[in-house]
């Protein structure tokens, strides 16, 4: 088989190689394997993709596979044409024992210079990885030298991440042509946790139970979506801000069952979305904002409002408002009256005074600060 000559142009190189990279794997593969179809040449058939397999065992299999792409992209394509090189599922780009190893730095090092060189044209490049040490020298030539895309997971545990959850819901819905109603929305991204791949299962899901229908409204997602323990968390501070007495003792109850502890759940849902419910209500009354269809309608609106009149919201680390959750909030305030909401924050003070203090029976001191919160 003939060897291509490596007197190609970096700028020749740099249109022909392409990574996806990210620690969101369903995202990654998915990806990644939509570009391997769509730069494999239409009239090359099976000689147009060569692919390999970068999920090594150890730093033998890993150096070995390396090379073998080096190999790959120094082979011309058969009968002049074209083809793709997809080194598939990479993991030893990671700060790991095998990412670590000299062979396969000293394997990487080389593929980094034929990138460096460039390749005959014709010949392409695709790089996946889900485990990616940015640090290291190969990626700083890889992400100088391709188009890289990159997809990481969403931290659910970061102030925020519900609204980039949401963008990431309604763009995959919109593909499947499903239309969330009021409050189902937040539902299924609270739910789903921004796990891409359970976010495409549970919209398959719908999909089909759907058929012809596209409406997706609470109680579908409520019966079709399990219900882990953020939603469970999540569902009870919904009952709280509709004033759903019965429901929201009910979900007490549910998590007390679960093993959570009643501190847990004080600090956890309750506090929260009292706390919500009367900055909302406050930014409402102060600043003559309307009760909002959805919670980024909300949000838009604090955006506009001047500094001093935000400036004791809770933030994002990146300093912004996180406003998802008051947008939630701003939808249901309007069921309480603001010295309510003070009466039961400080009923909420009170609770956990007694939680840590007395020996009365857990359940009972939060069913009594339900029934005080929501009972007419």
């Amino acid at each position: 088989m003939p060897k291509a000559k490596s007197t190609a142009k970096a700028k020749a190189a740099t249109a022909n190689i392409h990574a996806v990279v990210g620690s969101d794997e369903s995202e990654v593969k998915r990806v990644a394997s939509e570009l391997a179809q769509q730069l494999v040449p239409k009239d090359a058939g099976d000689f147009g993709l060569e692919t390999i397999d970068g999920a090594a065992d150890n730093a033998e299999h890993a150096a070995k596979q390396i090379r073998s792409t080096i190999d790959a992209l120094n082979t011309l394509p058969f009968f002049g044409g074209a083809k793709v090189v997809w080194l598939k599922n990479a993991n030893f780009l990671a700060d790991s024992v095998i990412g670590r190893a000299a062979s396969v730095q000293e394997a990487l090092e080389q593929l980094a210079n034929v990138i460096d060189e460039g390749f005959a044209d014709g010949i392409t490049l695709l790089f996946s990885a889900t485990e990616v040490d940015k640090r290291r020298s190969f990626y700083k030539t890889l992400a100088k030298r391709a188009d890289v895309q990159v997809f990481d997971k969403l931290d659910s545990s970061r102030s925020g991440w519900e609204e980039e959850a949401t963008e990431l819901v309604l763009r995959r819905a919109n593909e499947r042509k499903l239309q969330f109603e009021n409050g189902a929305l937040e539902l299924f991204v609270l739910l789903t946790g921004g796990d891409t791949r359970q976010i495409e299962n549970e919209l398959e899901k719908i999909d089909i139970y759907l058929a012809k229908d596209r409406k997706v409204d609470v109680d579908l997602v409520r019966d079709l979506v399990p219900l882990s323990r953020g939603g469970v968390i999540f569902e009870l501070g919904n009952a709280l801000a509709a004033r759903d007495l019965e429901r929201a003792l009910r979900l007490v109850r549910r998590l007390l069952d679960q093993g959570e502890s009643a501190i847990g759940i004080l600090l956890v849902a309750i506090i929260p979305t009292v706390r919500n419910l009367l900055l909302a209500k406050d930014l409402m009354e102060r600043n003559r904002l309307s009760r909002p269809h959805q919670p980024f309608s909300f949000i838009s609106a604090i955006n506009r409002l001047p500094a001093s009149a935000t400036e004791h919201l809770p933030r994002k680390k990146d300093g912004g408002i996180s406003g998802y959750a008051l947008g939630i909030a701003a939808q249901h305030a309007h069921r309480f009256d603001t010295k309510r909401l003070i009466e039961g924050m400080d009923a909420c003070l009170q609770a956990n005074l007694r939680l840590v203090s007395t020996q009365l029976e857990h359940e009972l001191i939060l069913t009594e600060l339900v029934v005080k919160l929501l009972a007419d």
